[in-house]
């Protein structure tokens, strides 16, 4: 039997990305954002509303960078969406990890993630049904310890996911199939 539940943001995982901008004075700026997704190869595509310093940010750069949480920095992924930019300026500083400038955009790359891509700001999106920030990622970096044969392992990575039912966050770890493969032993 199925039961009817509140309407919340219900798609889990929701990925937990941290989105990077340079504020007007040079400090690095950090939020966390689970409302975001590839829009298209090559576009993401995050639901962030104007008042957010980082997309104050974005307008003004015209680039973030786009990093993948992981469970090895909980506490700082959260705090980065518990605190405002708005309000806490050296919010970045105060967390104790460390970042460096992107290579192909003015954004700042967080050290500490594992995942990082580099984006070019296409358009911000204000209608009723509009995504928000739309942006062209033009590179895309891994720490090395997250690789086998030049390609990230997800195990290594240790993505987090956010459960907007419970509001925890999940570890995102164990393969459990092959995409484009596992499915065809049903097809005739």
């Amino acid at each position: 039997m199925r039961k009817q539940l509140d309407i919340t943001e219900g798609i889990f995982p929701m990925p937990v990305l941290m989105v990077a901008t340079y504020n007007e004075d040079g400090s690095v700026n950090v939020m966390n954002a689970a409302w975001g997704t590839m829009q298209e190869r090559g576009h993401v595509a995050l639901n962030l509303t104007e008042s957010h310093k980082t997309v104050q940010n974005i307008k003004e750069k015209g680039a973030f960078t786009v990093s993948i949480a992981d469970a090895d920095h909980l506490v700082e992924a959260d705090y980065f969406g518990v605190e405002s930019g708005n309000r806490v300026p050296d919010k970045f500083a105060r967390s104790g990890l460390t970042a460096c400038k992107a290579s192909k955009v003015d954004a700042p790359v967080i050290n500490e993630f594992p995942l990082c891509l580099e984006c070019e700001f296409i358009e911000y999106q204000d209608n009723e049904y509009g995504c928000g920030v739309i942006g062209k990622v033009v590179n895309v970096t891994a720490d090395e310890n997250v690789l086998v044969n030049g390609k990230p392992d997800m195990s290594l990575v240790n993505a987090i996911a956010f459960d907007p039912y419970t509001h925890g966050y999940y570890k995102v770890s164990d393969r459990v199939g092959d995409a484009f493969k596992d499915g065809l032993k049903l097809k005739r």
